[in-house]
Parts: structure tokens; sequence; C-alpha cells
């Protein structure tokens, strides 16, 4: 039983019915302190009754309502957005039946999580992946909504996606699970709703199929449904590339904060999709030199460096061959391959000596035990390109050890920020160049960085962006809550 409410009606009458303003006197401050953590520790503890078995999403919880106390201190109210905010407003789930090439029945699994929409539709990925379930989609329909309100743009907070695993799949069996898919999904979207994009497995050609049968089902052509479109139906330039050079952006903005930049640094890559790609292609123009990427089975290290050939070549790779990492080092002399290990859960990656790490790949990919040894290998800045890839005892080590760490809820905002963007330019039912875009793109990672830093330094907590974006991101999302009366 959640008893949240009661801790604050007695923090209420502790101040003499005062909601407002901070308490007259030290030992207040220390009995206040402890019921706002015995009322957020509360909403946590129903959280995983509801749900026992959903870690990854406990673990986006849990990384969210460390940093709200002092916020719920000065503003008691507010706990009763933190106790709605932690359940989604609706979880759609159904059934995707389809017939693959040899005429055999498929049936996977559908998921719509729309979590928040306090501040705008609901606004998140479609992710197409085995690994798909109701805790990581809550994970990441959760951190959406922080990250969506970073941006300023009036977006709320979504995920969706299915079990179907598009590797090893022919086009016409992509197409048609696409199809079947969206003629369930169509009828819980819309531009003014709920507007789903691309994310794991879910690429240009996916967000054409699902586009086309929406366009059928619904019978109108409404372009700000979906966004990652394709140029010639109502997509935005810089879409692909704005996650990894938003990522870049906030993390060129973090290195200023210590007189540093990425002229001359040595960067760590992981993963090699979009956001890998043009993270790497974003250092480039930026001077920086990226030494690592990655995929399922393992990584390449080029002591020379990832210039804009080679990248080129692999994004032939990836994008159009869809071929594997170790490709890379077969063709071009002087790089080393290694293969990933299942046991010990050591990626050799993170010991490479760098200056940066971009972590692109996916969740919970950097562990303690790896984030110590980029701490031993000389790491300045940790950015996070992927939905959190940093577990919380990884987040603990840099920290403690005073290294720039930028939380994927504000460092990888750039995608939605660009799909925001998409929206905008459909309502005008305009398109902008791709200059505007970028131009665009880069102020609001700039101010995204602005407000996290800033917001961690007037909560006492200086250079922790972890904090200074949750706080952020949930300080918009409250007062709007509470102006439309906690629905």
């Amino acid at each position: 039983m959640n008893n949240a409410p009661k801790l604050i009606a007695n923090l209420e009458h502790s101040k003499g019915g005062h909601k407002q303003g901070r308490p007259p006197a030290s030992g207040f401050n220390i009995i206040v302190g402890d019921q706002m953590d015995k009322a957020i520790k509360s909403v946590y503890e129903t959280v995983k009754a509801r749900d026992p078995d959903q870690p990854e999403f406990h673990q986006a919880v849990e990384e969210v309502l460390d940093s709200l106390g002092p916020v719920i201190s000065e503003n008691p109210e507010y706990i009763d957005v933190v106790q709605g905010m932690v359940e989604p407003e609706r979880v759609i789930q159904f059934r995707v039946p389809w017939y693959d090439d040899e005429g055999n029945l498929q049936v996977n699994r559908g998921i719509r999580v729309q979590f928040n929409s306090a501040i705008g539709p609901y606004k998140g990925g479609l992710r197409f992946h085995p690994s798909v379930n109701q805790s990581i989609m809550k994970f990441l329909g959760f951190e959406q909504i922080f990250k969506n309100s970073l941006t300023g743009l009036p977006m709320g907070g979504g995920k969706g996606g299915s079990d179907f695993n598009p590797k090893g799949k022919s086009d016409s069996e992509v197409k048609r699970f696409c199809q079947s898919f969206m003629s369930e999904l169509w009828r819980h979207i819309g531009a003014d709703l709920d507007v789903p994009a691309g994310d794991i497995g879910v690429g240009g050609r996916e967000i054409g199929y699902l586009f086309g049968m929406y366009r059928k089902m619904a019978n109108e052509f409404t372009a700000g449904v979906l966004t990652g479109k394709g140029l010639s139906y109502g997509g935005s330039l810089v879409r692909p590339e704005a996650t990894g050079y938003g990522l870049v952006y906030f993390a060129r903005e973090m290195l200023a904060t210590k007189g540093k930049s990425f002229d001359g640094a040595t960067v760590a890559i992981s993963g090699s999709g979009n956001v890998a790609q043009f993270a790497c292609e974003k250092v480039l123009d930026l001077g920086g030199k990226p030494v690592t990427m990655s995929d399922s089975s393992g990584y390449i290290y080029d002591a020379s460096g990832i210039d804009r050939e080679k990248l080129a070549w692999l994004q032939d790779l990836k994008n159009n061959r869809r071929g594997r990492i170790k490709e890379y080092a077969e063709n071009f002399d002087g790089v080393e391959y290694t293969a990933s290990k299942p046991e010990p859960n050591h990626n050799e990656l993170w010991s490479t000596k760098v200056d940066v790490a971009l972590p692109c790949a996916t969740q919970n990919e950097i562990n303690g035990a790896e984030a110590q040894m980029l701490v031993e290998s000389g790491v300045t800045a940790v950015a996070e390109g992927a939905n959190m890839p940093c577990t919380p005892e990884a987040v603990e080590v840099f920290l403690e050890n005073g290294i720039l760490f930028a939380p994927g809820k504000a460092s990888n905002a750039g995608g939605v920020a660009t799909s925001g963007l998409e929206m905008s330019q459909n309502s005008l039912r305009m398109s902008w160049t791709r200059e505007e875009v970028d131009q665009k793109l880069e102020g609001i990672m700039v101010n995204i960085h602005k407000n996290a830093f800033e917001t961690a330094e007037k909560y006492g907590m200086p250079g922790n962006y972890v904090a200074g974006a949750n706080i952020a991101g949930f300080l918009k999302i409250a007062e709007s809550t509470m102006a439309q009366g906690i629905l």
C-alpha cells in the first residue's frame, strides 16, 4: 500500500499548513528531508510491487526518483505528480499475425506504451527486436517523458514495438509484418494523439511500409502521424543524423565547461548503427579521432582513426550489405578485431585509452567494472548515445571519479528533437533546408545542456548532469500536470 499521501499530510502539518517555501530551521530541514525520502521510496516500492518482473523499468524509475528529493522538499504537492507519472496512461498490447515466404503463419506480439501526455501528444520510437517486452518498453517510454520535456518541444512520452526480428527476413516478410502491425496500431495513433518513429530494427524501410498501411487504413494522408519518413513523403533532412549529431553537440558543450574540446581528442564509440555512424561523422567534423566501433559479434580498434573514407565504407557495409564489423578489420590494415565473449561480462572495448567515450549500442552495455576500465584508461567524458547504456553502478563510478557524464535522456535527445522538427514541418506543410534543421538541432542541444547544467548547480549538485536532466525535465511536466488537475 502506498503511504506517500499520509507522509505528505504529516509533512504539511509540521509546516503549519504552508506548502510553499523553505522551512526556517535546520532541524526542520532534516525532518522534511527524511519524510520526503520515505514518500519517494514508497512510490518506488509500489512500482516494484505492482510489476515485480520488470527490472529495466525499475532501474529507470529509481534513477529518476533518486534525483527528485530536493524538488519534492520544496514542492511537497509534486509527490502526487510522481505517483501518477510512474504509471503509464495506457498500455496497448496486440497480436501481430503474418505469413512468411514459405506460407507459414507467424504470430508476434505488438506493444505501445502511451506513458504521459501532459505537455503534448505521446512521442517515441518503435523497436522491432526479440528482446521487446513490457519492461523494456515501459523503461524506454518513461525515459522518453523526460527526454522530450528537455527538448522544449510540445511532446509527451511513449514507446512501442514488437518481438519481431527483422534480421534474416526477406523484404517481403518485413513488409507483410509491418502491414499487419499497423493494421492494429493505426487506431491508437494520430498526429495529435501519438506519433511513433523508428528505433532498433525500424529504419526508413520499415517506416515507409508502416506509413503506407496507416494511410490505407485511415483513408487520409496525415504526414505528422509518423516521423523518420522518407523525404519524398514528408520526412525531414538531418533526421537520420540527428541522434548522433546531437550527442556530439551535447558532449562538446560538456567538455567546454572544463576548457576542453573534441579537437585532437581520441574517441571510443560502441555500436555501428545510425547513432554510432553519425556520431563518428560529427566527431570528425570537430577534429576528433574515433578509434572503435562494434556490433553484437565484437569490436574493432583502429589506432590510426576511422577517417571519412573508412566511415563511408563501414556505412555501406552496415546499411546496404548488412555485414558484420569483422569485415572492417579484414578490409583495412592495422585494425584489431576482438570477438564478443559471453563470459566474463567485460567488453575490452572500454579498456581502450581514449579521451571521450560514446556508448551507442544498447541498454546496460557498460557495467561498474567496465566503467572502472574507462576511468583507468584516462577518459574525460562519457555521453550516452543509446538509451541507458550505463548501469547504475557504472554511473556511480563515473560520478565518484569526477568524470563528465551525460545521461541519454539529455545527450541523445537530438533524434526526438528532430522528429519534433519534422512534425512542425508537416504541420506547416513545408520543408526546411539541411542547414536550417541542423542549426535548430544544435540550438536545442545547447539549450538542453544549459538547462541540465544550471539546474544541477541550482539544486546543489554542480556537474551532476543526471540530477540536472532529471529535475529539469520533471519540473516542466510537474507544472503542466498540476495546471491540468492531475488527470
